[in-house]
């Protein structure tokens, strides 16, 4: 191998998988430990497995973590659109009649943008709340990786109200430590949606970025209520939840 051009070299090896390349490749001698820790053989790996991204100019360790940043890259929050109905949420506080869950477009409702969502959460005539903590080491995101390059978590919600009723709505989102400490915090107005509104649903969201090292866990918090305490489930509706770490 080693009488091998260096360009030749990095296709072969480009085609292992990256974990081999990380944990076994890297130890088999200088060459093949500078060639892993550089930035060429993960800008082919990029470029072969159509990440995006993968034209613009970064540094050897940064194109290692783009890499498999990009590959891990999912929605965190489980069954963000009610088809488990509550499963996988905590901490739920079901005031009035409690949680729903409805399909789309719903009484005095619209249809959601995306085709791929076919149901929502719906609150009542007091707070209706719902949490999910998420554990990032065992989605795969190990300390180092969090500590040092310190990922974008990108947290996105959708909420609507019925035309023929107003609601209140609350997001609040919390980055912990392993003891679960708050390390960054972030917590929306409580956003009043008034009656005859036109019931289309309006997307939030936040990025937490250069949030210090230490974060372990992702707690995500919504919820609301009606404001005329019809009894029934008059409330904000939320569906299409998302905690994604970016690259």
């Amino acid at each position: 191998m080693e009488s091998l051009p260096e360009a030749v070299l990095i296709r072969i090896l480009a085609s292992i998988p990256a974990v081999d390349l990380v944990l076994a490749c890297r130890l088999v001698c200088c060459q093949w430990k500078n060639l892993v820790d550089g930035a060429a053989l993960w800008i082919l790996k990029c470029q072969q497995e159509g990440l995006t991204g993968a034209e613009s100019q970064e540094n050897a360790e940064n194109w290692q973590n783009f890499y498999f940043l990009s590959k891990k890259r999912k929605n965190l929050i489980k069954n963000p659109c009610g088809e488990e109905d509550l499963q996988h949420w905590g901490e739920v506080e079901n005031g009035g009649d409690g949680w729903k869950i409805e399909e789309l477009p719903g009484d005095f409702g619209k249809e959601f943008p995306s085709e791929e969502v076919h149901k929502y959460f719906v609150t009542s005539y007091e707070w209706c709340r719902k949490a999910q903590v998420i554990d990032l080491r065992a989605e795969g995101y190990w300390e180092e990786l969090m500590d040092t390059t310190q990922p974008k978590i990108v947290v996105k919600d959708w909420y609507a109200g019925r035309s023929d009723a107003g609601c209140l709505y609350e997001l609040c989102v919390k980055l912990l430590s392993e003891n679960e400490d708050v390390l960054a915090e972030y917590k929306s107005e409580t956003i009043a949606i008034p009656q005859d509104n036109d019931a289309s649903w309006t997307e939030i969201s936040h990025t937490f970025s250069n949030y210090g090292p230490g974060v372990r866990f992702v707690r995500f918090e919504h919820g609301g209520q009606d404001t005329l305490f019809w009894k029934g489930w008059y409330g904000v509706r939320v569906t299409n939840s998302s905690v994604t770490v970016e690259p």
